[in-house]
C-alpha cells in the first residue's frame, strides 16, 4: 500500500486530479477531453473558461499525436489535470529529439512576447502560407493555443539522455476564461514536477490515476477511457472483460459510499489507479469510509478471501438465491464478483483518519489466466 500513499501525497500536495502516462492517439484524445469536461461540470466555470481550456487541450493533444516519439516505455507522453484556487491547469509532456529543442524554444519565446492582436495577425498569415508541412507546419498549433487562451504558454525542456529531451507544455485558465501565466510563481516555469510524476509512474508501471470526487458520469468516462486503452493495446479479450468488470465494481463502490465532496476534500480524496505487470493488471481504489462501517466490511472481505474457487462458487449461488439481506449470505456480492474475476485474493487496508473516518484502500491483481467461477 506504500505506493498508494505515495501517489496520494503527490496528488494532494500538488492538487492533481488526473494523470495518464502512455501513447496519445486520435481516439483516446476525445476521451481524455471528455474526462475533463465531466469533472468541470462540478465547478462554477464559465462557458468561455471551459471553451478556452478545451481548445488548448484539444490542440495540445493533436500536437502530441503528430510529434511525439516512440521510445517504447521510456519517455512516454504524459497528460495531467490539476485544479487549484487559480483555476484548472492542463500539463502535457512528450519526448522530442534534442535537435528540435532550440527551434521550439525560440518559437515559444517569440509567441510569448507577442500581444494578442499580433498573434492573430501572424496566425492569419501562416494560414495563408503554402509553407505548411504534414505535421502542422510553422508552429501553427502553438499559435492556435496562444490565440485561443489569450495568454502566454508555460513550457520547459528536461534532458532525458544525450539524444532526447522531455518537452513540457502547460496552461492555466481561471473560471472566467482568463489565461494565467505560471501561477503561484514569479520565476521561470519549471516542468520538473511533471517529470517527477512521469518517473514515479514509470517506476511502478502506472498508466492511469484519478484523484477526486467520483460521480457516476466521471466513473463512466474512466471506464470508457480504460476500455479504449486496452483495446488499442490489443489486450486479450477475456482479460479485458475481467478488468472492466472489476473496475466497474470498484468505481461504483467509491461513488455509492462517498460521504460527500466536503468530507473528501478535508479528510481523504478518492483515488483510482491502474498499473500493469507481466500478464496482469493491478487496480487500486481508495476512499473515505465511516469507522462504523469498517467491522462489517472487513468481515465480508475476509469471508471472500477465506474461500477457494469452489467456495466462491457456492457463495455466489447462495448470495443470488437468498436476498433476505442475511449478513452472512448477502451484502458482499460486489466483492465476490471482484474476487472471482481476478483469480487472486483481495488486498485491503484501513488507515485511521479521525474519530469518524478511515481511509479504505483495496488492490486487485487481475491475472491473465485466472479461473473465473460461474
Amino acid at each position: 500500500m506504500d505506493l498508494t500513499q505515495k501517489v496520494r501525497d503527490e496528488l494532494v500536495g500538488r492538487q492533481l486530479m488526473f494523470a495518464y502516462r502512455g501513447p496519445v492517439t486520435g481516439d483516446n484524445s476525445v476521451l481524455l477531453l471528455t474526462l475533463l469536461e465531466k469533472e468541470m461540470e462540478l465547478s462554477d466555470y464559465s462557458f468561455v473558461g471551459r471553451k478556452r481550456l478545451f481548445m488548448f487541450v484539444l490542440e495540445n493533444l493533436q500536437n502530441i499525436t503528430r510529434h511525439s516519439l516512440n521510445l517504447g516505455n521510456y519517455g512516454m507522453s504524459l497528460v495531467i489535470y490539476t485544479k487549484t484556487d487559480e483555476g484548472y491547469t492542463v500539463t502535457t509532456g512528450n519526448a522530442i529529439v534534442n535537435e528540435e529543442v532550440k527551434e521550439l524554444n525560440d518559437r515559444l519565446e517569440e509567441i510569448n512576447r507577442l500581444e494578442p492582436d499580433q498573434i492573430k495577425e501572424i496566425y492569419r498569415t501562416v494560414l495563408q502560407s503554402s509553407d505548411l508541412s504534414s505535421k502542422g507546419g510553422a508552429g501553427l498549433g502553438l499559435l492556435e493555443m496562444a490565440r485561443k487562451t489569450g495568454n502566454k504558454l508555460d513550457f520547459d525542456f528536461i534532458p532525458l539522455d544525450n539524444e532526447h529531451s522531455y518537452f513540457i507544455l502547460s496552461k492555466t485558465v481561471d473560471a472566467g476564461g482568463k489565461g494565467i501565466n505560471n501561477p503561484g510563481s514569479e520565476g521561470k516555469y519549471s516542468g520538473m514536477k511533471a517529470v517527477y510524476l512521469e518517473q514515479l509512474m514509470l517506476k511502478h508501471n502506472v498508466y492511469f490515476i484519478w484523484a477526486g470526487h467520483m460521480t457516476h458520469d466521471i466513473g463512466r468516462e474512466v471506464l470508457s477511457f480504460n476500455e479504449m486503452k486496452m483495446h488499442e493495446e490489443d489486450t486479450e479479450n477475456n482479460l479485458q472483460k475481467r478488468v472492466f468488470t472489476i473496475l466497474i465494481e470498484l468505481l461504483q463502490n467509491v461513488s455509492n459510499y462517498s460521504p460527500g465532496i466536503e468530507a473528501e476534500q478535508k479528510f481523504g480524496i478518492p483515488v483510482a489507479m491502474i498499473r500493469t505487470e507481466k500478464d496482469c493488471y493491478i487496480i487500486t481504489s481508495g476512499n473515505l469510509i465511516q469507522n462504523s462501517d469498517i467491522a462489517s466490511l472487513k468481515k465480508k472481505l475476509d469471508m471472500v478471501n477465506d474461500h477457494d474457487n469452489e467456495g466462491l462458487k457456492k457463495l455466489l449461488h447462495t448470495g443470488l438465491k437468498e436476498q433476505d439481506m442475511n449478513i452472512e449470505s448477502t451484502g458482499y456480492l460486489g466483492l465476490l464478483e471482484i474476487a472471482r474475476h481476478s483469480g487472486d485474493k483481495l488486498r485491503y487496508e484501513f488507515t485511521h483518519v479521525n474519530e469518524e473516518y478511515s481511509y479504505y484502500v483495496i488492490t486487485i491483481k487481475v491475472k491473465s489466466r485466472a479461473i473465473v467461477v460461474d
